[in-house]
């Protein structure tokens, strides 16, 4: 299971907070994003700016890092960096998304100076920041972008499976809604096709017990979910 943005019940998301909370549960995979201060810092947020957040204007590329962490998010806490997350967790594994261009170096930096890179998945809905980003980081772990996948899951549906292993080299998860506009993207046939081609499937984000366990029982190989506690109750009933 991955908690996505860390466990936000009691905490804001994307904070170490919340991050603590999801580890604390034990569970040790944590889905993050990853924009770069105006200093060129990587720091944790998935939206461009702080509106939703924080309930103020600006937008995080135009912040210097000292100004974001006034930023108060609730709970005590303020925007952190990759690295103090990395920092913080070196027991975890981090599901990174690159949210912007210029995070990729920032990104690959933090990354690097933690010595992180068997221990995080780096991935970006965009093809070149994810290409950018793996080329930097020999043996880094990665998932498709949305385009790469889009290719696969046309090859998908026309069950032509030397496609899709050809769309999907180099990458070693897809990370993909249930569904999109109505087309069932998740079926058990899919997972197999994907698993012919060595590709994990991580589907997001589910947050109620019976999805979790229908999705785990087709095969899905991680789920991403803004409730941690739920999975892990789920995790423990299938454990039985």
């Amino acid at each position: 299971m991955l908690a996505h943005r860390g466990l936000a019940l009691e905490a804001p998301e994307n904070t170490l907070l919340a991050f603590l909370a999801a580890v604390g549960l034990g569970i040790d995979h944590v889905e993050t994003d990853v924009h770069a201060s105006k200093d060129g810092v990587a720091v944790i947020s998935h939206d461009p700016d702080l509106r939703r957040v924080a309930g103020v204007d600006g937008r995080v590329g135009d912040l210097s890092l000292a100004r974001l962490q006034k930023v108060d998010l609730g709970r005590d806490q303020t925007f952190c960096t990759l690295a103090e997350a990395l920092d913080a967790f070196p027991d975890a594994r981090f599901n990174i998304d690159i949210k912007s261009a210029d995070a990729v170096g920032p990104t690959v930096r933090a990354i690097r100076d933690l010595r992180a890179v068997d221990r995080v998945l780096v991935t970006s809905f965009s093809e070149s920041r994810r290409r950018a980003a793996v080329r930097e980081l020999p043996g880094v772990a990665t998932s498709a972008s949305s385009s790469v996948f889009a290719a696969a899951l046309v090859a998908g549906k026309l069950r032509a499976a030397p496609l899709l292993r050809a769309a999907l080299r180099g990458v070693d998860a897809v990370q993909i809604p249930e569904s999109y506009r109505g087309v069932s993207i998740v079926t058990e046939r899919m997972v197999e096709l994907l698993h012919s081609a060595k590709v994990e499937v991580h589907v997001w984000t589910v947050n109620d017990a019976p999805a979790m366990h229908r999705l785990l029982d087709i095969g899905v190989d991680g789920i991403v979910t803004d409730r941690a506690d739920i999975a892990l109750g789920v995790l423990t009933t299938r454990a039985r």
